[in-house]
């Protein structure tokens, strides 16, 4: 059994953080750490694992919802942090403990004990954004077969080229940031906002990630679907699952609440 467990993926204006285990055969990584070190120990412990037991963190930018934790992880020397150049040197800016960095160049692929991974740009307000795949596994093993997973959030739009890397993939983590009707009543941002979640290096609405699902449940490998950090003030869990439901005889699809992401009983993986 492969266990891929949020912890818990939200948004930020009001929310929480971004942070996700991802637990193969050989490795346990974090994929972002937005909440402090602290926090996320406790959200290890509440699905069986602990802070001592992670052997690497990813990085997809430097926002605090999904890089405040390093402040506190750079208390273990030992472990490393992998992300861009741009990245590292905006977090460590506003460090004094330096940090175990791990430095790839966007686009670029490298290996982390039995994972490949592959690095590829994302339009966003970021220094170099980016997302991640991960493959793990080997074809004829028995006990860990060939597994893919993508992790896609924080973006205005998808490039083709990240349509490309996506399509390859078994699970897929995506987010649906915004219903654009809860968005456009928010009386709390004011227009110049607005525009800004929804332009080219915003985030992507509710529409905007179906009609990529929809699109790549018909010409991929596709098999599992999270969709992720979704704004706590500009939508609703019901309303990414009443968008999602048509495709749901054809993709296991699962909705990140903000309020309490879910657990490994939710999204195990099976070989």
């Amino acid at each position: 059994m492969i266990a891929y467990t949020a912890l818990s993926l939200a948004r930020t204006l009001g929310s929480l953080g971004n942070c996700a285990l991802l637990s193969t055969g050989h490795s346990k990584v974090l994929v972002d750490v937005g909440f402090s070190a602290k926090r996320i120990g406790s959200l290890l412990e509440a699905v069986g694992e602990s802070l001592d037991a992670i052997d690497a963190v990813f990085l997809t930018h430097e926002h605090s919802d999904h890089a405040q934790g390093i402040r506190g992880l750079a208390k273990r020397a030992d472990l490393p942090v992998f992300a861009n150049r741009d990245t590292a040197e905006a977090v460590q800016a506003k460090l004094s403990k330096p940090v175990n960095w791990q430095v790839f160049q966007t686009g670029t692929n490298f290996s982390f004990r039995d994972l490949l991974v592959r690095s590829f740009a994302l339009p966003h307000d970021a220094y170099d954004p980016v997302g991640f795949t991960f493959n793990w596994g080997e074809v004829g093993d028995l006990f860990s077969p060939p597994r893919s997973l993508a992790w896609v959030t924080d973006l205005g739009y998808v490039p083709e080229h990240v349509r490309e890397h996506i399509r390859n993939v078994q699970t897929l983590v995506i987010e649906a940031n915004y219903d654009e009707d809860l968005l456009e009543r928010d009386e709390r941002r004011p227009w110049s906002t607005k525009q800004h979640i929804r332009g080219r290096h915003g985030h992507l609405s509710n529409h905007a990630a179906y009609e990529l699902v929809e699109e790549l449940s018909k010409n991929s490998i596709l098999e599992k679907v999270y969709l992720a950090h979704l704004s706590k003030d500009c939508n609703q869990v019901d309303l990414v699952r009443d968008k999602f439901a048509c495709l749901q005889k054809l993709l296991r699809i699962d909705v990140i609440d903000p309020e309490c992401g879910i657990t490994s009983a939710d999204v195990q993986l099976s070989n």
